[in-house]
């Protein structure tokens, strides 16, 4: 064998291992940052979720105590 293509295929091979590490940690960064957003988002709709169920409570008040005005 000849010296020149083992190590063309070492450079390839380290070249192509190289490139898939770099590849991998980009696509997890975005991965990250996409699941960072999913979650604010989240968080958002859970806050609106809570206020509501607060509002849907003190409206049931005030309806009863306009209920018992008119009573």
């Amino acid at each position: 064998m000849q010296w020149g293509t083992i190590a063309a295929a070492l450079i390839t091979a380290a070249g192509a291992l190289l490139g898939t590490y770099l590849s991998n940690r980009k696509s997890t960064a975005l991965m990250e940052y996409r699941l960072k957003q999913l979650e604010t988002k989240v968080d958002k709709h859970n806050n609106v979720i809570e206020r509501t169920y607060r509002l849907e409570g003190q409206m049931t008040e005030v309806l009863h105590e306009i209920e018992g005005l008119k009573g």
